[in-house]
Order: structure tokens, then C-alpha cells, then sequence
């Protein structure tokens, strides 16, 4: 490495040292594991960074016998040094390419665990994890800090051996020519290393303001460049000024631009001139020892040269410590994920559930949602603490049984736990007290594949991903055929449609399905619903977002996907409630009343009130304000 190259090492050596942020006492005992997990990849790794430490070291001390053979006019010692470099460097740049591989091997070996292990845990967690979780903060884990781990290993750890090996080695060659020019020479080395300290910790905290506003850069762009945020802002009128924020944001990250590049000219031009200045210090000194013949010019040769080798790893173990710290507190982060224990787990004897039609059973059943620091980081929510709030009860006492064949309407005020119990039942949440019981098992009690196959649920927000059509169905039954898709789009009534998208199956169906209607999303979602063919059915105002017209064409497949099967159907339009053969008032967690339709108007009480609130006065199916979830 040139003096100019460790200039620019030891300036981003000390950028990226770490201010504040620390790392828990056993992650280096966890990263030592890992590291034992590949003990055999790592001492080839640790054996090849030392002989090609030596081999650095050897070159420069053969460049200076050649030249003294060439000042005794010895050919044949001329040509056997000249080939011995040559070889030197061929087994440089073939041990170099080896080690290389060796490196990338274990880094990005590393990154696939890591990303896997979070991956995967990271879908177990409960549906509260991500309702309070910021996506590019958990997204950034699974990248930034997965990469910032692996440079422990691929870059750090081989960095750290080979600098040792490399010091010890050329400080003994040189204080073997030389102790005196050797020991003048490293007096120089603090005004190489104290700029780059104090440099360095400016132009991070330069970095970090522009991190931080390219990082505003990037939010403010991807919420406005999503379709609910370009239309909130063309309703409100604002992109002047939703223009002058991003330009002003822009704009200071083009003077903290320039203000680094000048600094970092200024900073690499200043020790390349203590470079110089050191070179100089061997040339001048080493020379007068040569014509006082205390030196011979072979050795001034090797000591310049083994000198540019000393000062960059000296520069780079100078910060070793930085970059270890800075290695742990990526690793530090990832565990902090994969340490957050998921409150939904399956049972080690978990059980699937036998064939046949099934009852579904609410037995006295209270829930809470579960507190922020049960489900959550701080750091991943941007917040100094976490909402101490949580673990207050939303339902209370909830007891009732849905036999096979029959359907059960949950109706209510906003916020009186209809959709709660929905997610109880699939078992996105457990319950604190009592049971739910699926064909008399507890939920608990069973496998997350079998639960996935029994119960299917179809919510009001219809989310699709970003991909074809065929991709979003497929996620119900992913054996499905392209039959199979045609027909569920046929009992969704969405042939029509189908026959307008030019790419069929294959058309993407946009950022959450903004490609298509409400209704249509919503038709989407039941045929995804109908293709996995569940034994009990979830509708969380599945229609919630059809006109009166795509009801009735939703309707009748609704219809034909609860035939024979268990169903809860959290309603919005009257007409799903008035067919359902028992309806249950939910209020503040609690079932109020319990009836049929007509049972429940008769009595005047909670069910009639919120039924007049909807104004169903014509007995018309039109939607009921007061019977919102």
C-alpha cells in the first residue's frame, strides 16, 4: 500500500469509528460462536493473510540485495534476485486471489445465515411487531448491518492479522538495517495519525448530517411517490411546497459535499507531504551513512521501501479497535432482532387437525394487546422509549360456539373487538385467559400449516404485493393450476376483468393492487380466498369496499364459499347480516346481545339502535354507518 492510499485508509479508518453507540457485553461471545462454526474456512483464511504478510515483507528486502549486486556488477546474483521478485509476486497475486476467495467465502456465507436467520424470525413475530415496527428501519438490519457484520469477518479480522504479522515483521527487518533511521522515521508517525483522528471525527459528523438528510430525502420520496401519498398531496395542493422542503434538504447535501471534498484534499495532501518528508528523512540520513560506508544503497532501497509498509499498517491497527467496535455493533444490532421473542410460537407437539367439517369455540375468553416492549425495539421505531402502554384489556369474557355449516355475524361499534376475535381465531395473537378451540382443539395446540389451511380470511384492506396476478393468487394454494386460478376468478366474478388485462394472468398487479379498483382488489382477495378452499371462513367486512353492484356479484360467491363451511363474518352491509343464523353485539369487549336478525329488532335494544343509526329504514341493503368494526 502507497503512503497516498494509507492516507486515505487512515482518513476512513477514523470516519467510520464509532461516537456513542456501544454493544451488549455477550455479542462477542455470540460472534466468537459463529466463528467457531467455521473453524476450518477461517484458519486457511488466518494462514494465508500471514504468508502474504511475509511476502510483503520479502519483496523489498530482495529489491535492496539487487541493487547491491548490481553495484558489485554480479549478473548472475542480479538475474537470481530479479526472478526470486518475480516469483515473490506471482505467489503475491496467486496466494492474494486465494485469500480473496477465502474472504468472500466466509463474509458472504455469513450474510446468508444472518439475512435467513433474521428473515425467518422476523415472520414469526406477531402482527403487533409490525404494526409499531418502521419498514426501513427493520429493512436496514436486515441489509446495512448484515453487510457491517460480514466486514468482521472478510475485511477486519484478515486486516488485523496481516498489519500484526506485517509491523512485526518489517520493524525487525528495518531495525536490522537500521535502528537509528528506523526510530527517526516512526517520530513522523503521530503527525500521521493525530490529523486523521481529528479530521476523521469532522468529516463524520458531516457524513452523518448528510446520512441523515438524504435519509429525509428518501422518506419524504417514498411516501410521496406511493399512490395514497401522491394523492393526499395533490388533494391538499402542496407540492410547491413539498418541492421547496426536498430542495432544501438537497441543497445542503451539496454544500456538505463540497465541504468534504475540500477537506479530504486538503487532509490526503498534508500527509502525503509527511510521506514525503519521511522518504526523505531515509534518503537523507540513510545516504550520509552511505558515503561515511556505515550503509550500503541496498539497504536505503529496503528501508524506503519497507518504510510506505510500515505506516500503512500501523495507520490501520491504529484503528483496529474502531473497527472491531464497529463490527460488534452491526452484529449487536441483528441480535437485538433475532434476541426479540416472538409471542406466537408453535408447540414442539403441536398437531394438525383431523378432516371433516369443524365447530369453532370462544370459551371465556380475555384479551389484551400485547405492550411495546413485548413486541418491539425502540430502535426500530425511532422512539428514545418505548409506549409503556398496553396489556388493558379489549375483550372480556367472550364465550360462544359456531357449529359446522352455520354462520355467525359480529357487529358492534368501532373499536368493540370484532376484528380482535378474527385475529384470535387464525392466531395472530393468543389469548390471555380461556381458549379457542377449533373443532375442540385449542388453537395453541395445533401446527401454523394446518391453521394456515383450515382458516381463511379475507379483511377489508385486500392488500395484494407487487407482482402478477398469478403470484398474488397462488399465495393460497401455491400447487394451484392455472384452471384452478381461472376458476376462482370465474366464482369472483372476474372473468370480465381478466379478459381486459393484455398480459392475463401475468399482469403486476401494482404497489398493494393500485392497479385496480377497490372493488376489484377486494375480488382479488375473496378468489384468492375461494382457491384455498378453507373449512372455516373469516369475512372482515369483506365487502366493505363494493358498490351495491359489485356486491351482488361478490355475493353469490360469497355465498357459494360459506355453503357447508364454519364461518364468522365481521359485517358492514346489512344483507350479510340479516341471512347469518346468530348475530352477536359486541360493545367495550363484551357480547351485549346474541339473536337472530329478527329476534334482535324485536327486543329494542343495542342491535335495533345501532340498525335505525343505519338507516335501514326501507329494508334496502345499503351500508350501515352504525355497524362499522
Amino acid at each position: 500500500m502507497s503512503m497516498d492510499n494509507a492516507a486515505h485508509t487512515a482518513l476512513w479508518k477514523a470516519m467510520s469509528t464509532p461516537g456513542h453507540r456501544s454493544y451488549r457485553p455477550t455479542t462477542p461471545r455470540r460472534v466468537l460462536d459463529m466463528a467457531r462454526q467455521r473453524s476450518r474456512l477461517l484458519a486457511l483464511f488466518v494462514t494465508g493473510s500471514v504468508a502474504l504478510a511475509v511476502l510483503a515483507v520479502a519483496t523489498p528486502v530482495l529489491a535492496g540485495r539487487a541493487v547491491d549486486a548490481v553495484g558489485t556488477g554480479d549478473r548472475d546474483r542480479v538475474l537470481t534476485l530479479a526472478l526470486l521478485i518475480a516469483a515473490v509476486a506471482l505467489a503475491e497475486a496467486g496466494l492474494g486471489l486465494a485469500v480473496r476467495w477465502l474472504s468472500s467465502t466466509l463474509g458472504e456465507d455469513l450474510i446468508l445465515d444472518l439475512r435467513t436467520r433474521v428473515f425467518d424470525h422476523v415472520q414469526r413475530m406477531p402482527v403487533a411487531f409490525f404494526t409499531r415496527t418502521r419498514t426501513g428501519a427493520l429493512v436496514s438490519r436486515l441489509n446495512s448491518d448484515v453487510l457491517g457484520a460480514q466486514r468482521a469477518f472478510s475485511d477486519t479480522l484478515s486486516g488485523i492479522v496481516s498489519n500484526v504479522v506485517a509491523v512485526a515483521l518489517t520493524a525487525v527487518v528495518m531495525i536490522g538495517i537500521s535502528w537509528r533511521i528506523t526510530a527517526l522515521a516512526l517520530v513522523l508517525l503521530p503527525v500521521f495519525l493525530l490529523p486523521a483522528r481529528r479530521m476523521g471525527r469532522s468529516l463524520a459528523l458531516l457524513a452523518r448530517r448528510a446520512a441523515d438528510l438524504n435519509a429525509a430525502m428518501t422518506n419524504q420520496s417514498t411516501e410521496r411517490f406511493s399512490a395514497p401519498g401522491a394523492t393526499l398531496v395533490k388533494l391538499f395542493g402542496r407540492p410547491e411546497e413539498e418541492s421547496r422542503s426536498f430542495a432544501a434538504a438537497a441543497r445542503a447535501v451539496r454544500d456538505i459535499g463540497v465541504t468534504t471534498a475540500v477537506r479530504r484534499a486538503v487532509f490526503v495532501t498534508a500527509l502525503t507531504l509527511v510521506s514525503a518528508l519521511a522518504l526523505a528523512l531515509v534518503y537523507g540520513v540513510g545516504g550520509l551513512a552511505a558515503i561515511a560506508g556505515t550503509l550500503d544503497a541496498g539497504s536505503i532501497v529496503t528501508l524506503a521501501l519497507l518504510l510506505t509498509r510500515l505506516y500503512a499498517p500501523l495507520t490501520a491497527l491504529a484503528s483496529a479497535r474502531a473497527d472491531v467496535t464497529s463490527a460488534l455493533v452491526s452484529f449487536d444490532r441483528v441480535f437485538e432482532v433475532l434476541d426479540l421473542v416472538p409471542l406466537v410460537r408453535e408447540r414442539p407437539d403441536a398437531h394438525a387437525l383431523p378432516e371433516g367439517p369443524l365447530t369453532v369455540e370462544f370459551d371465556h375468553v380475555g384479551f389484551g394487546y400485547p405492550a411495546a416492549a413485548d413486541v418491539s425495539l425502540a430502535s426500530l421505531e425511532d422512539v428514545a422509549t418505548l409506549d409503556a402502554r398496553g396489556g388493558v384489556p379489549v375483550l372480556h369474557d367472550i364465550t360462544f360456539t359456531v357449529e359446522p355449516g352455520q354462520v355467525i355475524a359480529l357487529v358492534g361499534s368501532s373499536g368493540a373487538g370484532k376484528s380482535t376475535l378474527a385475529q384470535l381465531l387464525a392466531r395472530l395473537y393468543d389469548v390471555d385467559t380461556g381458549a379457542v378451540r377449533i373443532g375442540g382443539h385449542d388453537v395453541r395446540d395445533l401446527t401454523a400449516d394446518t391453521l394456515r389451511r383450515t382458516v381463511g380470511v379475507v379483511t377489508q384492506d385486500g392488500h395484494l404485493f407487487h407482482e402478477s396476478l398469478r403470484s398474488n393468487l397462488r399465495l393460497a394454494r401455491p400447487e394451484a393450476t392455472d384452471a384452478d386460478l381461472l376458476d376462482a376468478l370465474d366464482r369472483a366474478r372476474l372473468t370480465d376483468l381478466l379478459a381486459l388485462l393484455p398480459e392475463g394472468l401475468d399482469t403486476v398487479v401494482g404497489e398493494r393492487g393500485y392497479r385496480f379498483s377497490g372493488g376489484e382488489r377486494q375480488r382479488l382477495t375473496i378468489a384468492r380466498l375461494l382457491l384455498a378452499h378453507p373449512r372455516i371462513v373469516v369475512l372482515d367486512e369483506a365487502t366493505a369496499h363494493l358498490d351495491n353492484a359489485s356486491e351482488v356479484a361478490v355475493q353469490a360467491a360469497l355465498d357459494e364459499a360459506l355453503e357447508g363451511r364454519t364461518a364468522i363474518v365481521i359485517a358492514h352491509r346489512l344483507s350479510t347480516i340479516r341471512g347469518a343464523d346468530q348475530i352477536l353485539v359486541l360493545e367495550a369487549g363484551r357480547i351485549v346481545e346474541r339473536g337472530t336478525h329478527h329476534d334482535l329488532l324485536a327486543r329494542g335494544g343495542r342491535y335495533a339502535e345501532l340498525h335505525r343509526h343505519g338507516g335501514e329504514q326501507t329494508g334496502q341493503d345499503t351500508p350501515a354507518a352504525g355497524l362499522t368494526p
